[in-house]
């Protein structure tokens, strides 16, 4: 690491701290040479293999803009879609891979975007999984439909008294 004053080929670690969101480093360092300090943040790289082959750095911005548009219209917050985006970023850093495609970073926006809204997710699934039929649509419905007859029914076997 250069010194930022002096432009000196090396520093010393004089402390070290993990940030509140614990994706980060932050390190205080030392020239040995001017005797200045700075400060350093340290990241996993996490990049994006788009389509065209381009690779870029993973970006909870464009996670958040591409589902701002399913979003339309919907009682969906910036505050909503900023925990989305951390969702979807924590999910794909615990695979461990340091290079993902563009279409793993789709998958995974779905469950939460599910979560979070349903016809929203609909909207991003119909563009996302390229829906070219009422079909896809109704299928898509039915699948919400018996997930939620299966979580109801989970509920009531949680509330229902243990049988002795």
């Amino acid at each position: 690491m250069h010194c930022p004053f002096c432009r000196h080929a090396d520093s010393r670690v004089i402390d070290s701290r993990t940030s509140d969101d614990g994706l980060s480093i932050r390190r205080r360092r030392q020239c040995p040479e001017c005797g200045g300090r700075f400060t350093t943040i340290e990241t996993a790289s996490l990049n994006v293999i788009k389509r065209s082959g381009v690779i870029e750095p993973f970006s909870r911005e464009k996670v958040m803009s591409g589902v701002r548009k399913a979003c339309q219209g919907r009682p969906v917050t910036d505050a909503d879609l900023a925990v989305l985006a951390q969702t979807v970023e924590e999910s794909i850093r615990q695979t461990g891979a340091s290079q993902l495609d563009a279409n793993e970073i789709g998958l995974a926006i779905l469950r939460p975007l599910r979560d979070l809204d349903e016809v929203a997710y609909l909207r991003f699934a119909s563009v996302y999984q390229a829906f070219d039929s009422l079909e896809d649509f109704e299928s898509a419905i039915e699948q919400l439909r018996v997930d939620h007859r299966r979580a109801a029914a989970d509920r009531v076997d949680e509330t229902s008294p243990a049988e002795a």
